[in-house]
């Protein structure tokens, strides 16, 4: 005889099948050295199965990838893919099942789950499924559910090779032979053969343990008496075997009666019982203890690979099945003795297993749908990285966060993925709604598409997004990319509470023709509640009661703002999910409503946004998960000293980096570690730059720039990692939004911090209101400590910073010079300007912060007021001190009052500028203000002419690391 355990079991009179299929099996060979040398005899496929088998594997990438330029749907892809697996697999068996003359060499593929309870269209899909795959030897699948039952007695009527799955009782097991054995005799009464039919019964075994196991937990768990306690404890892992008894004694009394023998006369074959989920889920037991316990006559046991693998290795082949029946009986009565209800457990077992096939099926649609639109829109095509020698420390972060199933985690909203204190995760439970929101307004394109008609109907002219960071950012990103519409509102955005730029924006628009769109998730947000007073006392001296008509809320529910709103007749609140941070707000109403409102794409923005969260699935495997790939670049380098994530991005999208600069500071900055995204900074050859660069290249695909290309290629040949991004056009920015929501906390779970919160915000907002109660009690602001004056300009720090410079000299020049001798290697430096934005002035700031670089060769960012408090703020304060600030301010030619208030919007500006320094000097960082008086040109002009001719030549050396 032969020494394969596994031959052994067919010798007894029981099949071998395999519960798996993938397609690596057939490619490989090793389906068909199984049948060879372990005897196999056929094979069985469920939604697990295929699921896993499709996102675990590069097995049908291939295939998927041909069928989605094809243009396939995601059901017609599936069909696709299973069938060609299910036919492969049958042809491999073929020869078993002429070996065996029909008996044996069958492979089984399920009708959906989703028809798990639809008898009528359980028996469509069979059939079709069977005329689809034409071969004789192929079974279909179907759960012996109520609904079920009906339409196996039709299907076996109709000539099809059944596989009743998902039987755990001995009652439903004998349901399911009673309608095969209908079915044969329908066929016999219509004159047709019953030969050619082959029929198994799928009787789940391990999951009875599990179930009965757990209830006998709570028993012992009750019980004090030692007596009783043994009794119990004798009761674990015996209720699945003995169960698998009792149904094969059922089995062979219905086959041996005079009924059967009827049919038996016209060549018809038994249906077989078949032992499935046999791997063993209780660690204590053995591995093959669901086999050696169940062999016997015209059986077959269906073995993952692991199962098959350990009995061939250890099993001991013997007739078992028929032994212990009175002990079988015994079991069910100690059980029911206990209170245990069998048919409970086995009613909830079912709908369990269709529940979970139900699933699997679906996250196997969703793994396929994941694939095509990853194909249709070519993410990872188009996000290419060059990493040079850093690539294997990239490689292992990926590694990593698949091991920690990372993924698949953020997805089920797993707050620990990040941290495990409690504070910490109450905070992330609360703010990840982001994944899901694009899903939620697309739901919404109706209401969106009619709010925007309302207001075209009403005449608007302009419109103006009254917000402050994550509310603010989107849409300024948005009216500078898609530019105003013909027949739509202009947009504008207002986060500055500098005098000069809210005078300049009411010069720009019509007050009873502009439509104002409060925007604040807390809604008490102190900029957009200013501006809000403001203009609604502007528009209501126009307007009278009818004021409201011009405003829009966007907030989140139960907001002091909503209820504002609802008390002064707004036209229209927008609620927003209140589990969604300022910074993740993008694809959310806060981004959504100003694009609607301006006739932007809303539609197909959002689609590409779905595109991108299939494709960031936990179906993806983590090395083809563009969101966790570009996380893990960013999170590993940074980790590596490559912590200046630098944009490069050429109109129309050239604003794209003040929104990721926001989202990548404030999210990162904290516990002394951060990310120092670099936006604005126009790209140079590689001896301008440190060694802690990262640079991200992100265009449109009709945009090319030989000059950036050869820079680029440049820096990479230096050693500096380049990221690439090519968008199909500007409405890919849906897209592009949700890969950096998705990569930035994937990027906060290698540096080990919350990216959800922004404690260093929170806290220069209550510096700015400490110091406005200070002015409303005292008429007057603090004044900072002098350093050097000289004409209209003024040097002011704390007391550390102007000990530092007390020797530098006593012009400007003497002061800015000794500063700018402070940059370490690995700094950056920060200009930070409270001065209206205008683009004369941001030519000049420009070339400041160029001068700076080339001096220094460390990467220089700059930031408007009070609006970089809600995005570079954060890192400012909470992240490394490799920060070196140089603050900008300005009088106030002319000021602009806030109605109800003691302070002025110049009071508002002077008071956050002025805690946003006492939060850098509190952690002791190297700052200086510079004001530059009444005249704001000037005074940059003449920073600019004392940075030109500033010389510190030991910066240039010490800085490049």
């Amino acid at each position: 005889m032969n020494s394969n355990p596994l031959v052994q079991l067919g010798a007894l009179g029981q099949s071998v099948w395999m519960d798996q299929i993938r397609r690596a099996l057939l490619t490989s060979g090793e389906l068909k050295k199984m049948i060879r040398e372990d005897d196999l005899r056929g094979l069985t496929s469920n939604p697990t199965i295929f699921e896993k088998a499709i996102s675990g594997s590069n097995d049908y990438a291939d295939s998927l990838r041909a069928l989605a330029r094809q243009g396939a749907s995601v059901t017609e892809i599936y069909d696709a893919l299973v069938t060609q697996d299910i036919a492969g697999a049958a042809d491999a068996f073929r020869e078993v099942y002429d070996r065996y003359a029909g008996g044996d060499g069958y492979v089984s593929l399920e009708v959906s789950p989703l028809l798990a309870h639809d008898t009528a269209r359980t028996i469509r899909e069979a059939k079709t499924l069977f005329s689809q795959l034409a071969r004789p030897n192929v079974m279909i699948k179907v759960p012996g559910t109520p609904e079920g039952l009906p339409a196996i007695e039709e299907l076996i009527a109709s000539g099809l090779n059944i596989n009743v799955t998902l039987i755990f009782s001995v009652q439903v097991y004998e349901q399911v032979v009673e309608a095969y054995i209908k079915g044969l005799e329908r066929r016999v009464a219509a004159g047709q053969p019953v030969n050619n039919i082959a029929s198994v019964a799928s009787f789940f075994v391990s999951r009875i343990d599990t179930a009965v196991d757990k209830e006998l937990d709570k028993r012992l768990a009750q019980a004090s008496d030692p007596a009783a306690r043994n009794r119990i404890s004798a009761l674990y892992g015996q209720a699945a075997i003995a169960n698998a008894k009792l149904a094969y004694e059922s089995f062979q009394r219905i086959f041996s009666s005079p009924r059967f023998a009827a049919l038996k006369a016209k060549g018809a074959r038994v249906q077989r019982p078949l032992w499935a989920s046999t791997s063993t889920k209780n660690p204590k037991y053995s591995d093959v203890m669901y086999v050696e316990t169940l062999i016997g006559p015209n059986t077959v046991n269906t073995m993952p690979p692991q199962t098959i693998d350990a009995y061939r290795d250890h099993g001991k082949p013997a007739l078992t099945l028929q032994t212990g029946l009175d002990e079988a009986h015994k079991v069910f009565a100690d059980l029911k003795a206990l209170g245990i209800d069998f048919k409970v457990v086995t009613d909830k077992l079912t709908a369990d297993g269709v529940t979970l096939f139900a699933e699997s099926y679906q996250q196997l649609l969703d793994v396929i749908r994941a694939r095509r639109d990853e194909v249709g829109s070519a993410i990872l095509e188009r996000h290419t990285m060059s990493l040079g020698k850093y690539q294997p420390t990239v490689d292992e972060a990926i590694k990593g966060l698949a091991s920690q199933n990372y993924v698949a985690r953020v997805w089920k909203k797993d707050p620990s993925v990040w941290k495990s204190e409690p504070d910490h995760q109450k905070i992330i439970a609360n703010a990840l709604g982001w994944l899901t929101v694009p899903q939620m307004v697309t739901e919404d394109l109706p209401d969106l598409a009619a709010f925007d008609e309302e207001v075209r109907g009403a005449g608007f002219e302009d419109t103006v997004v009254l917000g402050m960071g994550g509310s603010s950012l989107c849409p300024e990103v948005f009216g500078l990319t898609f530019g105003k519409r013909d027949g739509f509102p202009r947009l504008h955005v207002l986060d500055s509470t500098v005098p000069a730029a809210i005078l300049h924006l009411e010069q720009e628009i019509n007050l009873e023709k502009t439509l104002f769109i409060v925007s604040s998730k807390s809604g008490t947000t102190t900029e957009p509640q200013m501006f809000y007073r403001y203009f609604f006392d502007r528009v209501e001296k126009l307007r009278g009661a009818k004021a409201g008509h011009n405003f829009v809320a966007i907030t989140d529910p139960n907001t002091l703002l909503q209820q504002e709103a609802e008390r002064d007749g707004f036209r229209r609140v927008f609620l927003n999910p209140a589990d969604i941070g300022g910074r993740y707000s993008a694809l959310s109403f806060f981004g959504m409503v100003p694009l609607a409102v301006m006739g932007g794409p809303v539609s197909t923005l959002l689609g590409h946004a779905v595109e991108a969260i299939h494709a960031c699935s936990a179906a993806v495997p983590a090395a083809e998960n563009p969101g966790l790939r570009l996380g893990a670049a960013i999170g590993a380098l940074a980790k590596a000293g490559r912590n200046k994530l630098t944009f490069i991005s050429p109109p129309p999208i050239d604003s794209l980096g003040l929104w990721i600069e926001q989202l990548i500071a404030e999210s990162t900055g904290k516990e002394g570690k951060g990310i120092v995204p670099i936006s604005g900074e126009p790209l140079a050859l590689p001896e301008v730059y440190g060694d802690d660069r990262v640079f991200v290249y992100i265009r449109t695909r009709s945009v090319t720039s030989p000059d950036i290309e050869r820079k680029l290629e440049a820096l990479q040949a230096a050693g500096h990692p380049v990221l690439r991004h090519i968008l199909h056009d500007s409405q890919d920015l849906g897209q592009e939004f949700f890969l950096w929501e998705f990569a930035t906390p994937v990027a906060g779970a290698i540096l080990g911090i919350d990216p959800f919160d922004q404690p260093n915000v929170q806290e220069s907002k209550d510096n700015t209101k400490h110091l406005l109660a200070e002015y409303t009690t005292n008429g007057a602001l603090a004044q900072q400590e002098l350093i050097v004056s000289e004409g209209p300009y003024r040097v002011l720090s704390d007391a550390e910073n102007r000990s530092a410079l007390a020797k530098a000299g006593s012009s400007l020049a003497d002061v800015l010079q000794a500063h700018l001798a402070r940059v370490r290697p690995g700094d950056y430096v920060a200009i930070t300007q409270y001065i209206d934005e205008l683009p004369h002035y941001d030519d000049l700031l420009q070339q400041i912060r160029l001068l700076v670089r080339s001096q220094t060769h460390a990467a220089t960012t700059t930031g408007y007021g009070p609006r970089f408090l809600h995005s570079t703020g954060q890192l400012h304060k909470g992240g490394p001190d490799s920060g070196v600030f140089i603050q900008i301010t300005s009088e106030d030619v002319e000021d602009v009052k806030i109605p109800g208030e003691v302070f002025s919007f110049g009071i508002l500006k002077q008071a956050q500028a002025l805690g946003d320094f006492e939060s850098l000097s509190r952690r002791h960082r190297r700052a200086i203000r510079i004001d530059l008086g009444r005249n704001v040109e000037l005074g940059l002009k003449h920073l600019l002419s004392i940075v030109q001719g500033a010389a510190v030549p030991a910066l240039a050396a010490g800085a490049r690391r």
